[in-house]
């Protein structure tokens, strides 16, 4: 039996910790062990759920413990994630039951798909990525590692992401369009043609807003 470690202690951490309950293998193949955060403190105020552990930097990884990281920003989950695997620690993916994924799907480890999820066949998602409530990734969807992609977003068929990209609610990629990495696309758009590294794109359809190049900043 895996014993499951949520890092982060937060509001989305506590909606991870809610959905693992309902996802694939729990009670079977993993118990949830409890979360990690610097806050130690990050729980006081709720009912109901396991302890605070540790932190990812004191934290001494026992053996059946494996990991997911519960942080929503792409930069810090990396950080995070670095910390834990220079350890030895293991990243385990969490599936909703209510997910519908068809066949030939490659799913990476350490993500989170969460409720409601549709997931096209020969579709393929990174590593380390989360899936949010009642979206859409269309067959042939490849979605790169440390992705952000909020709820009800649609991925129509053999569109394709880079690694770190965010993608707020409600938005539509359509057909044939990329995501390049570290890009975001705002909430309640619509993506017509493909977006660059570091470009803020929005509207309907979406357009550049804001560029976030390095060199730039």
């Amino acid at each position: 039996m895996k014993h499951l470690i949520i890092i982060g202690a937060g509001g989305f951490a506590r909606e991870v910790y809610n959905y693992a309950i309902g996802s694939v293998g729990y009670g079977e193949d993993f118990v949830i062990k409890g979360f990690m955060d610097i806050d130690r403190h990050a729980l006081d105020s709720f009912e109901g759920y396991p302890p605070i552990i540790g932190d990812e930097n004191s934290y001494d990884i026992q053996d059946n413990d494996v990991f997911v990281a519960a942080i929503g920003r792409n930069d810090i989950r990396k950080k995070v994630v670095d910390i834990i695997s220079r350890k030895g620690g293991e990243f385990y993916t969490i599936k909703h039951n209510t997910c519908i994924i068809n066949t030939n799907v490659e799913i990476g480890e350490g993500c989170i798909l969460f409720p409601m999820v549709y997931v096209g066949a020969d579709s393929k998602i990174g590593d380390y990525t989360f899936i949010q409530n009642n979206t859409v990734i269309g067959h042939d969807v490849k979605i790169g590692s440390y992705c952000r992609i909020d709820c009800n977003v649609v991925f129509v068929g053999g569109t394709s992401s880079g690694n770190y990209v965010t993608v707020h609610t409600n938005s539509v990629i359509n057909h044939n369009v990329h995501l390049s990495e570290w890009s975001t696309t705002a909430a309640c758009s619509f993506v017509i043609k493909n977006v660059a590294s570091y470009i803020t794109v929005m509207g309907n359809p979406a357009k550049k807003i804001f560029d976030s190049t390095p060199h730039k900043q």
